[in-house]
């Protein structure tokens, strides 16, 4: 029996279309990796099953009674709220059914017989509800998930509004794990998580008895996660069995086959149409003509899809900077607290260094202590000479209601408006997409919109705090690719393995610095 159902789906924003006629099922127990490249609209599909977004067209039929547990990215967390606070509202149903147990309880003294007995039914109903879903250890469940993804280290009476990005996912995610949903919902998980924390998350997905619908451009993850494949490309939905690596294979295969099949029938269609153009006139062969005419005319014609633009990053390369990057003496980042033992570091002209460690030790905080961003506690960082440094922020806040066009017209006045579109077409975006305001993209989108900036700007120095985040695959290969290349220094965020370790010829593991026990 289907748990959900979508029938004949289409939406789009303005006149960018994303969905023609889009249907998709959901079953018992299916683990669903929902894969495509970037702004192919993947989050706003979830977005529409859950109600959250209303579609052009089509028709979205849950099953009764089910629980949808939504891991979105881009949930609001209300200032003033704890991390416990955040957790224990994952109960909030249950403490609603409490409240009504007591109302009825208020009502037994003053009620009739047959009302007592209905009453007597109801209040033991939901007491069976309440204890199978662990409402009296609310505590003890809050305090061993809070364990699990490492909140409890962070202090479970923190304001969510100071959290990292990390920290934030984890405490979303956990969240969602004490809901117990039906169904989990997960929209780019492994964003901000650190390496330990994704295999505690893959290995929970792995054991997970209901179905979930993940999306993300993790494929180690995805390949060990799931067990079927929904692909979205050029408005539609389709079905693979199977992992990751298996669906690119048949995908392949399948694309070949209809690559083949168009070439057949465009030489068919030229001969058609030329033996027709030599017939049509003549009156031995005009019957001919014309029977070649209606074959023509009720052709089903192939076509074949729109190939989407490969992503190109080529770093401009700037001057040559002096022997030393940056030197800390004695430096001690943090904020009210500090986040590290003082530090005394050296990063060489030429070296290509990641910095990684579990979430929330500092490796933001460092970097931005480099760039002067935020004040050291103690200690000082001298940089040096002749640098130009290029900087990706790991998240950029705010309602962003301008162009691709004019963000780009804004960094570089000089460049004429073919430049500027060219910029932005060699980092993957689309005609339609160039010419959106910058909020309605997806996250990967924006993320090559600031990746363009900094391409097309002269460093010699990049410091890059998490650039993979929202990039899908095609973006991901491309940029690895050209950091590479680049010839300049690079100190780079990243939790992922498998795109760093041919990048960087140093690892700086923060863990050892950090006075944070995580």
């Amino acid at each position: 029996m289907s748990i959900l159902n979508v029938e004949h789906l289409t939406h789009g924003f303005g006149d960018r279309a994303i969905f023609h006629d889009v249907s998709f099922r959901l079953l018992k127990g299916e683990h669903i990796g929902l894969v495509g490249a970037n702004g192919e609209g993947k989050s706003t599909f979830l977005n529409i099953v859950t109600g959250k977004l209303m579609p052009d067209e089509g028709k979205i039929e849950w099953a009764k009674n089910v629980r949808v547990g939504y891991l979105d990215q881009h949930t609001v967390l209300t200032q003033g709220m704890t991390i416990r606070d955040v957790l224990k509202s994952a109960f909030a149903w249950l403490f609603e059914m409490e409240e009504k147990m007591n109302q009825i309880c208020d009502k037994l003294g003053t009620a009739s017989e047959d009302e007592m007995m209905d009453m007597m039914d109801e209040l033991g109903t939901i007491q069976d509800t309440l204890t199978m879903h662990d409402f009296y250890v609310i505590d003890a469940k809050v305090d061993e998930v809070a364990r699990a993804l490492g909140l409890l280290d962070i202090g479970l009476d923190r304001d969510v509004t100071d959290l990292s990005g990390g920290q934030r996912t984890k405490v979303l995610l956990g969240k969602l794990l004490l809901e117990k949903p039906d169904i989990l919902l997960l929209d780019e998980p492994t964003n901000y998580l650190d390496e330990g924390h994704i295999a505690w998350l893959k290995r929970y997905l792995i054991d997970y008895e209901n179905a979930f619908v993940l999306i993300s451009h993790d494929i180690p993850f995805l390949n060990e996660v799931i067990n079927l494949v929904y692909h979205m490309e050029n408005q539609e939905l389709n079905r693979y069995v199977g992992d990751y690596d298996h669906f690119q294979e048949v995908y392949a295969v399948k694309k070949a086959q209809i690559e083949a099949a168009y070439r057949r029938q465009q030489q068919e269609i030229s001969e058609l149409k030329d033996f027709v153009a030599r017939n049509k006139a003549r009156v031995a062969t005009r019957n001919m003509a014309m029977s070649r005419q209606k074959k023509l005319d009720k052709m089903d014609v192939i076509e074949l899809a729109a190939e989407r633009p490969k992503p190109e990053f080529h770093f401009k390369q700037g001057r040559t900077p002096g022997k030393y990057i940056f030197e800390t003496k004695e430096l001690v980042i943090g904020y009210e607290e500090p986040l590290s033992r003082p530090l005394t570091l050296s990063m060489e002209r030429g070296h290509k260094i990641a910095l990684v460690g579990a979430n929330g030790i500092g490796k933001t905080t460092l970097l931005k202590s480099i760039l002067g961003l935020i004040p050291s506690l103690k200690g000082s960082c001298e940089l040096g000479d002749n640098l130009q440094i290029g900087y990706f922020e790991q998240e950029v806040k705010g309602d962003n209601k301008t162009t691709c066009i004019d963000e780009i017209w804004a960094e570089f006045p000089s460049y004429t408006q073919y430049e500027v579109r060219s910029a932005l077409a060699k980092c993957g975006l689309t005609t339609k997409h160039i010419e959106s305001q910058v909020r309605v993209l997806s996250g990967g989108e924006q993320a090559k919109v600031r990746l363009c900036k900094l391409v097309n700007k002269e460093t010699n120095v990049l410091l890059l705090d998490e650039p993979t985040n929202h990039l899908d695959v095609d973006a991901k290969e491309a940029l690895k690719q050209a950091l590479k290349e680049y010839r300049g220094s690079i100190l780079l965020i990243c939790h992922e393995p498998e795109f760093y370790q041919d990048v960087v010829s140093d690892v700086w593991d923060c863990s050892k610095w950090t006075t944070r026990i995580l």
